[in-house]
């Protein structure tokens, strides 16, 4: 039962961590009007994951809102 367990808890983790992945391709993937609409949703809540994602490309591309 153990042995189950670890393999779902990993295929859990690796659907996670492909889903992240995929997150983060979105961003870099967008226009910037696009990227700069984005961080503004979510300018109020920065420690969220997608917005230091999206002010991470941001920086990268050096544009601010």
């Amino acid at each position: 039962m153990l042995k189950i367990r670890m393999k779902r808890d990993a295929e859990q983790n690796a659907a996670v961590i492909k889903r992240l992945a995929q997150i983060e391709t979105s961003i870099v993937e967008l226009g910037n009007e696009d990227l700069l609409d984005l961080a503004d949703i979510f300018r109020e809540k920065s420690e969220t994951a997608i917005a230091q994602c999206a002010f991470a490309e941001m920086a990268r591309r050096k544009i601010t809102l």
